[in-house]
């Protein structure tokens, strides 16, 4: 049930959104990060340009992925092909958060500007809290969090630049997969349907065969498969559910 009443500000909600800065989502990510901005050293990339990247380049995997093509050589073309198609996995993930963002006075500029912070770590913070906050200072509350986050992050990788270089490759490593960890228990412990779970399922387990088969593209065919296979099984599922009713 959404709260209705609540006299606080939106200068309060905003802090209190800020606040999340000391979350355990939040604090994996900043880790993260810590391994990002090692791979960013073995790449040669200026701290300047890791700093503009964080901020800009919000989502971590399409930072990981335009490093990676550096690292590879790869064209202009072709990096920014695989951004973008890394990107658009979030596109459903704003698609849903959105409309919880929304308020009867909340205007669509804000919605467009609070979008560009739309990643994995900002959307399990606000859906698994946004119904606790009410509806016309939640886009308030969300702008405090993802944007303390994002300049966490800018400050944190400008600072560490040059502390990571020394670092044993297998702990950067480590300290960077601890976001794709957090993700997929957040999204099994948030998920409001059983739909959900037969995608991460099914992509979990199809993404080792795809690597063995298409290295490439594993982790788009994983997602896109387990993604199809689960919206079919669920609407056949529930149209044998209608029928038996």
């Amino acid at each position: 049930m959404e709260r209705v009443k609540d006299d606080r500000s939106s200068l309060a909600w905003f802090l209190t959104g800020a606040r999340g800065i000391f979350s355990l989502p939040a604090i994996i990510l900043m880790l993260s990060f810590v391994g990002f901005c090692s791979l960013t050293v073995q790449a040669g990339i200026p701290p300047e340009q890791v700093v503009f990247m964080t901020g800009i380049v919000w989502a971590l995997p399409a930072k990981v992925i335009l490093v990676s093509s550096i690292l590879s050589g790869a064209s202009l073309a072709t990096a920014f092909l695989a951004v973008t198609l890394s990107s658009v996995r979030l596109m459903p993930m704003v698609a849903a958060l959105v409309p919880e963002l929304r308020g009867s006075r909340t205007p669509t500029w804000l919605l467009l500007v609070l979008s560009h912070f739309v990643a994995i770590t900002a959307w399990v913070f606000a859906m698994e809290r946004v119904q606790e906050v009410p509806r016309d200072r939640r886009a308030t509350f969300f702008a405090g969090f993802s944007i303390t986050l994002v300049t966490a992050n800018m400050l944190l990788v400008g600072i560490v630049y040059h502390v990571v270089a020394e670092f044993p490759p297998i702990i950067a490593g480590c300290l960077f997969f601890l976001t794709p960890v957090y993700f997929l228990a957040s999204i099994w412990h948030s998920a409001r349907h059983p739909v959900v779970y037969a995608a991460l399922g099914v992509g979990l387990l199809a993404g080792p065969l795809f690597y063995w088969i298409a290295p490439e593209f594993d982790i788009l065919l994983a997602g896109v498969g387990g993604g199809t296979l689960a919206w079919l099984g669920e609407r056949i599922w529930r149209s044998r559910q209608e029928k038996s009713a």
